[in-house]
């Protein structure tokens, strides 16, 4: 990312530089540096004033940006939704991968990417955004692709036999739903050793691909 900068005179002449950034470098530095805070202090303890400090900028600036908190967590809830839908298209476009081979990494990715990083994961299907209806237009956006290319890549795994069953979006939210409940669990501590997490996914694509036979 390229910048600049800007040096400020204090009123002891100690000459402090401060980083500055174009308009479009700014909003990308505010959520690299957003998302850096989330795995340091958490979700609770963003904010927009901490977040200037950690950028190294005015404390007006994120303002420019980002209207309040809820608007930089879904910008942030977004950025993950847009990377997780280019994941799972890079995944469905993989031809050295079977379509089982494919199904088991779709199942153990979305665990993976949760017990990593919960924070992020529960931002991004959690209550703080859709529950209470504090969703951007941005977010939104972001998210309704994702959902609708896991239902697409459900549909062909019903077509080639795979999965069973006839109504991909139904389905998509059984599937979903056990996945979220298994990362959940790790989440909230009852389950505790992620290196079960594999053995796991592979159970669970026995059970819905054990339905098809």
């Amino acid at each position: 990312m390229e910048c600049y900068l800007k040096v400020m005179s204090l009123p002891n002449s100690t000459e402090v530089a401060r980083p500055s950034y174009h308009h479009g470098d700014l909003r990308q530095a505010l959520l690299k540096g957003a998302l850096d805070l989330i795995a340091d202090v958490g979700i609770d303890n963003l904010s927009l004033r901490r977040l200037a400090e950690r950028v190294g900028v005015s404390r007006t600036a994120p303002y420019h940006h980002f209207s309040d908190k809820n608007d930089l967590l879904c910008a942030i809830a977004a950025v993950d939704f847009k990377s997780r839908h280019e994941a799972a298209k890079e995944l469905f476009a993989d031809t050295s991968k079977t379509q089982r081979e494919k199904f088991e990494q779709h199942i153990y990715r979305y665990i993976r990417f949760a017990v990593d990083n919960p924070d992020r994961y529960e931002l991004m299907f959690g209550r703080s955004i859709w529950r209470q209806s504090n969703s951007t237009q941005e977010v939104r956006d972001a998210a309704y692709p994702f959902f609708q290319e896991t239902v697409d890549m459900i549909r062909s795994w019903q077509d080639c036999g795979l999965i069973a069953g006839t109504d991909a979006l139904r389905t998509s939210q059984v599937i979903w739903g056990a996945q979220h409940g298994i990362a959940k669990l790790w989440i909230d501590g009852i389950y505790t050793d992620p290196e079960k997490i594999e053995e796991l996914s592979l159970c669970a694509v026995e059970v819905f691909a054990s339905a098809a036979d």
